[in-house]
Parts: structure tokens; sequence; C-alpha cells
């Protein structure tokens, strides 16, 4: 299972991740586009020039860290860009496209959190319902109490409910359950044959149950699946022809890069099916592109989907805690939202994604007038390996906002 990672990643990164010794493959690395400023041909139309110059030095430098493939989408007001390095396809060689689709893991949250915060805008839900008070008896047992945890609680990660998500460490075992179906139902009963993390509102530590468990409200709030009130409160309305959930559909549309992962004493599996993102669902489940994630984040921030109301309710943070907090200095999570300081001053808005063999970093000016979207292919082979990934990401955004500062 995706987006939640085993041991100390737990803490980290939200994502599924095993801790091998990294095999030795040698990937060529696509020409820098200052060689050929040719206009690629995104989903969804129209053509985006790809970029030369500071752009496209930081995605070489994500691809360095051990990234297959890495696409990157800038926007502001001079326009789009969108730079690639490395390969779609280790077996072909194939180019990565620039605005390919990719599983965005947890980036779904945010539209999970939206959903929920219409209903709350709407009086059809209240942040300060408790999880009993929808779901009845689903959360029980070792010190799991529903009727203590709020709906606020859950976008926050503030609930103290343990992920408990199964994920392969291992190629053979990924073979062996890429078409497994695990529901959300059985996903929270797996987290309450343990202890609580922390009591609701003490602590802070993220939870995929927890986006699990606001799903199945939104379903008991609305007499509808969450993804059918994503797709008619947010991707319709928006246009995001582009932006799925894959249902028991294994594949990835085209084009794409593949997902890899980097299992013990074997080259990198390729982990592109698989019903990871069906077993993710509102926890991250969603299929999309980088033009449609940044349409989508900039209409949000923006305030076009939300009352003012909830959107301010949605931008109040607090301080993220644990490791995730010495790897992202200054970090602050609100509801279904997080910001992270920029060099240059002020914070930016954003919601990383991680699932088996995608990373998606974003990034949004308060305005949304600026924004950024990395996806990377390949997930690292150790803690360390991670957080260079992860930081060579957050130069590109720190570079590509701060310049239009």
């Amino acid at each position: 299972m995706t987006n939640c990672p085993r041991g100390v990643l737990t803490a980290i990164l939200g994502a599924a991740l095993v801790t091998t010794a990294l095999a030795t493959t040698t990937v060529a690395t696509t020409p820098p586009a200052t060689a050929a400023l040719a206009a690629s041909a995104p989903v969804g139309g129209a053509s985006v020039a790809r970029a030369g110059g500071e752009l496209q030095r930081d995605v070489d430098a994500i691809r360095a860290t051990g990234a297959v493939g890495v696409q990157a989408r800038v926007s502001n007001r001079s326009g789009t860009t969108t730079a690639v390095s490395g390969v779609a396809d280790l077996r072909t060689g194939a180019p990565v496209p620039a605005n390919g689709f990719f599983r965005t893991g947890s980036s779904t949250k945010t539209f999970v959190a939206t959903v929920i915060l219409q209903l709350v805008g709407e009086r059809k839900v209240s942040l300060d319902d408790s999880v009993e008070r929808w779901l009845p008896g689903v959360v029980r047992g070792n010190g799991n109490d529903g009727r203590r945890i709020t709906v606020r609680n859950l976008l926050q990660h503030t609930s103290g409910i343990h992920d408990d998500i199964p994920s392969p460490s291992t190629a053979v075992e990924y073979y062996a359950h890429r078409y497994d179906v695990v529901r959300g139902s059985e996903l929270v009963r797996r987290a309450m044959t343990h202890l609580p993390d922390f009591q609701p509102g003490k602590g802070w530590n993220y939870s995929n149950t927890g986006y699990v468990l606001l799903s199945m409200i939104t379903e008991r709030a609305t007499g509808h699946s969450w993804y059918a009130e994503v797709q008619a409160r947010i991707i319709r309305p928006l246009g995001l022809r582009d932006t799925y959930w894959p249902g028991l559909g294994a594949g990835v549309r085209s084009p794409h890069a593949n997902g890899y992962q980097i299992y013990p004493g074997q080259n990198p599996t390729d982990v592109t099916i698989g019903r990871e993102a069906y077993m993710a669902g509102g926890a991250g489940g969603f299929v999309t592109t980088t033009a449609d994630q940044t349409r989508f984040f900039q209409a949000l921030v923006g305030g076009r989907l939300l009352r003012p109301a909830q959107l301010t309710a949605m931008q109040q943070t607090i301080p993220v805690a644990g490791q995730l907090a010495e790897i992202w200095p200054g970090a602050r999570d609100g509801l279904g939202l997080f910001s992270r300081p920029l060099s240059c001053g002020g914070v930016y808005w954003t919601h990383n994604g991680d699932i088996l063999g995608y990373m998606t970093r974003n990034a949004f000016t308060p305005d949304g007038r600026s924004a950024v979207v990395s996806v990377s292919t390949e997930r690292q082979d150790s803690v360390a390996n991670v957080i260079a990934q992860d930081r060579a990401t957050g130069a590109l955004i720190d570079h590509a906002l701060c310049t239009n500062h």
C-alpha cells in the first residue's frame, strides 16, 4: 500500500518505502532542453515550451539523486514552462513526457479535505463532529475512541490513530499482491488493532487512516462515493479532464513515465501496474497531470472552491512534529494543506504525494499566481536518499518561486 511508509519513514514522508541497498543502474539523462527548445505536446492540448537555464539544472539535480525520470512544471505571470530529465521507461529509453499522467499519492488528500470543507460550508458536516457521529462503532478498541476524535482532528493529523497499511517489501510480494483489493474499512480495522499514537488533539502524526475515515464520512454525509463527490464538486467544474480515480483499474493512462521501486538485491522493479491507488483511496488514489494539479491548487488557494470562512480554516496551521519537522524546517499543517517557508520570505502552500513508484512535490504562492509541480519516478532505497531527492525538489521550488517573488 502507499502513502504510509515503513519504520522511520512513516514520520518523514507518509509514503511506502523500503530500505535496501541501491542497485547499480546506469540511466541516460535527456540532453538539456537548451539544446532543443522544441515545444512539447502535453495531455490536454496546448503546447508548452520546455525550459533551459535554472529550471533544467534543478530538474537534472533531482534526477541525479536517483530518480529514473523527472517532469516539472512552473507557472507564473510570465507563462508556463516545463522541464524533463531521465527516461520514462528503463527498457526502451523513451523520453519523459512533459505533462504525462502520474499517480499523485497523498496530494489526493487535499481534494478530500476540500469536499469536507465544502460540506462544512453547507452546514452538512461540522469540524467539531465526532467520528462516532458519522461512523458509529468504527473507531473502537485498544484505546481508540471515535467519540473523542473530531473531523478537524482527522483533517489535521491530530487524531492519534495509528497507521497499519500494507506495502510490499520485496519484488516477489509486489507481483503476488499487486492486484489485491483491500477496502478502506479493512484498513481502519487494521489500525484499530493498535494503541493510539497519542490521545486526540494531544500530538501530531501523519495518518493516512484518518483520510480513509474522512472518505467514509463523505460517503455517509452525501450518499455518494467520495470520488463521485470530488468529481462533481471539483473535477468537473474546473475542467480537470486529466484527473481521475482509477478504481480497480491497474494501469495509468498514456502518456506516462513508469514508476519504479528498488527491492532488496534487485535492479529497479517497474511497479506501474497494480491496485495500489485503489487501496490508497481518499488518502492517495488519484491519477492526474502536472497541468491539472496546478489548476486545482491555484483554484483552491485563489478562493474559487471554498467559502472564505472555510478557506481560512483550511489555512490555520499548527507545527508539524517528529522527524518531518527536522526534514521540513518551518513546515506547518492546516486542514489538508501544508505551508512551508521560502528563503526569500513568506510561505507557499503545498501537499506532497508519495505512492509506490512516484514522488510528487508541489508549491503555490498564497495568491495562487505562481505554481510548481514536480514528479519523480523511482522511490529511493534509504532515508538519506529520500531526503536528498526531497531537498533537491525543495531547491527547485525555492528557485522558481523566489525568482518571481
